[in-house]
């Protein structure tokens, strides 16, 4: 019986952070490990061309650290098929053909894209990849026939466009070749979301506001001492607000069964006076290097030898391209463009 297939990434734009870590990369390892889907992951690097096009030395440099970064987490290349984005020429010429069934107004719809174009403050200037990289995605989709794709519930609006896309290809070429895809989401609102370190609601690069899997444990103390807890707590007698504080927050995701008891110790202690921020971050710490030094070591070895990490990518990529190749030939016999 075949099993679903996953296909699921990220843009290399520099290290992966704890968001990830917790929005994404946990998830996909469980998900690799149950051995009831294939798994596709790749690094979408011509997708982070789209508004880094004249910095293209900041993607080569982050190809190898977020190959890291997945490695550390447990992504087994012998279990899923790691690869990247542009050595796969096959989803450029399909988003191609995607391309000629999406209206531009569509596109400019878009309120994922049309959120994005906002924050980075494109203005007039946009560029023409950007707003078309939900057709490049639906590429990336269908080329693998993704039955399931792992995002958060601000993508609804992505995948709809590749359900669109899909619908609107087997339509007009009386075919069945695409498949539409599902979208699989966070069960809890706000679920997957980890606020920055200084409380703002997105950890970003942008922000400086990330904890990174590759912080050495010195950073990683130095960055959760300087955390976003309540500004009223001046003195430890005073009572303390929980709502808000960044380090209850952090304690709740990534404290284990057997913290419970000790956080909600805290939390009580913390609301009635008497228990200073220095004890909840440094409990908090402890907490979190439990996490990530296994983490941090593993990444540290895979390091040692970045040729093999690059011969992994490339690997995946040949068995990447594989699949899209097949999918692209009966694309085009769908299409009535196998000439010879």
């Amino acid at each position: 019986m075949t099993k679903p297939i996953i296909l699921t990434g990220d843009r290399p734009t520099g290290k992966l952070h704890l968001g990830h870590y917790v929005g994404s990369l946990k998830n996909r390892v469980l998900l690799q490990n149950e051995d009831k889907y294939d798994m596709f992951v790749f690094l979408a690097d011509q997708q982070a061309l789209t508004d880094h096009a004249k910095e293209s030395e900041i993607i080569k440099e982050s190809i190898g650290n977020v190959a890291l970064d997945y490695l550390s987490v447990g992504l087994d290349p012998s279990k899923s098929t790691i690869f990247i984005q542009s050595q796969i020429p096959e989803l450029a010429e399909l988003t191609m053909y995607y391309l000629n069934l999406v209206s531009v107004a569509r596109l400019e719809r878009n309120p994922t894209v049309k959120t994005e174009i906002a924050q980075k403050g494109f203005g007039e200037s946009i560029p023409s990849g950007f707003l078309v990289y939900p057709v490049s995605q639906a590429a990336d989709i269908t080329a693998f026939k993704a039955n399931l794709v792992p995002v958060g519930n601000d993508q609804k609006p992505m995948i709809e466009q590749t359900r669109e896309i899909v619908r609107s290809f087997n339509h007009t070429y009386k075919t069945d070749v695409l498949v539409e895809p599902e979208g699989l989401y966070p069960t809890n609102e706000g679920a997957g979301r980890l606020p920055g370190l200084d409380g703002n609601a997105k950890m970003s690069k942008s922000l400086g506001n990330g904890i990174y899997l590759s912080d050495d444990a010195d950073t990683v103390r130095k960055k959760v001492m300087s955390m976003y807890t309540d500004p009223n707590h001046i003195r430890v007698e005073d009572p303390g607000q929980i709502e808000g504080n960044m380090v209850f927050h952090y304690l709740d995701i990534f404290g284990t069964e057997e913290d419970t008891a000790t956080i909600a110790e805290m939390k009580e202690h913390y609301q009635r006076g008497g228990l200073g921020d220095v004890k909840t971050k440094r409990y908090l710490l402890e907490v979190l290097e439990r996490e990530l030094a296994p983490i941090r070591e593993r990444r540290l070895e895979y390091a040692k030898d970045m040729g093999e990490v690059f011969r992994m990518l490339e690997k995946g990529s040949e068995a990447a391209r594989a699949v899209a190749g097949q999918t692209l030939a009966e694309v085009k016999s769908a299409m009535g463009i196998h000439y010879f």
